[in-house]
């Protein structure tokens, strides 16, 4: 799985979607004509893909983002926010001028849940860049949001092709999931991911199963993550904390699991399972603060994150 290297970290390329984020921390979600004015705000680059490879880059690894966000003054904040994080970027889109996919977010302070608004990658068709099979080639593992359908299935029909681990984080069911999963060695997927003639996560990991998955799991918020392999499955923990904001939690945790499935050779249930354990840990940690950023300023928290990644718990 490992691609000869000078650099001791793992390589990880991450496939979908990079929006500018607009998060406000609200009392409440407003009514019609309502005003009300915020307690907090960030605004950072954001999309399941994007948020996944800065969590990767924060544990060590080198991340790259294979997305679209193109030259309007709104994807240059977004390139440039990314850039300072360390995630290379390879920007399929750069001629174009039309703005980048803004999502508009509300945490309720109380109870960290959030609300929504987005175009999510509906701007943008991308087809594979040229010099997919270098990008492939110079990786370790390649992660994929779903998002960018197209694009992602010839990259991990590519990836397959090279020999490299395959990750899938299914958030909600998309159009030409079903094709996409045959290049899938692991899925973990929420419990909003609901592919056609499903009705629990039962059913979805039985989905992915059916579908070439080997090994797949079911987050399902602060609830145990249900996973399944070729020889059964089981449920993981997942630590409590005081939630403040659920955004980007599954985000953070696919950026963690691909972070440790880097590192691992065959996959064993026990690997497996390690790997979902300290993904969850991490994930947990970041609903404790507002934002998709925080978590990575806390003091201590690099070497939590390293003691993580070498099979030890991190004290929460």
């Amino acid at each position: 799985m490992r691609r000869p290297t000078d650099n001791p970290g793992p390589a990880g390329l991450f496939v979908g979607l990079c929006t500018l984020d607009v998060i406000q921390l609200v009392d409440h979600v407003p009514g019609s004509n309502e005003k009300l004015t915020a307690r907090e705000q960030v605004v950072a680059a954001g999309g399941p893909a994007a948020n996944a490879a800065v969590a990767f880059g924060h544990l060590g690894g080198a991340a790259r983002l294979l997305t679209g966000i193109g030259a309007h003054p709104l994807g240059l904040a977004v390139a440039a926010d990314l850039a300072r994080l360390g995630v290379g970027v390879s920007d399929l889109a750069a001629g174009s001028v039309e703005p980048p996919a803004v999502s508009s977010i509300l945490v309720t302070a109380s109870s960290g849940d959030r609300a929504v608004a987005s175009t999510n990658a509906t701007g943008y068709r991308l087809g594979p860049p040229a010099d997919l099979e270098a990008l492939v080639a110079a990786c370790d593992i390649v992660e994929f949001d779903g998002h960018h359908m197209e694009l992602a299935t010839e990259t991990a029909r590519a990836a397959r092709a090279a020999g490299r681990r395959t990750v899938f984080d299914g958030g909600s069911w998309k159009a030409g999931t079903e094709g996409l999963l045959p290049s899938i060695d692991v899925a973990v997927c929420s419990e909003d991911f609901r592919p056609p003639g499903t009705e629990s996560p039962e059913d979805a990991l039985g989905f992915l199963r059916e579908h070439g998955v080997v090994w797949c799991a079911i987050s399902r918020g602060g609830r145990p993550v249900l996973w399944a392999g070729p020889d059964g499955g089981g449920t993981v923990d997942v630590p409590a904390v005081r939630v403040a904001d659920t955004l980007g939690a599954g985000d953070v945790l696919h950026g963690a699991l691909t972070r440790h499935l880097a590192d691992q050779g065959e996959l064993t249930p026990e690997g497996f399972v390690e790997a979902l354990r300290a993904a969850a840990v991490v994930a947990s940690r970041a609903c404790a603060s507002f934002g998709t950023r925080a978590w990575m300023r806390e003091p201590g928290y690099t070497s939590d994150l390293s003691r993580s990644i070498d099979g030890q718990q991190p004290q929460l």
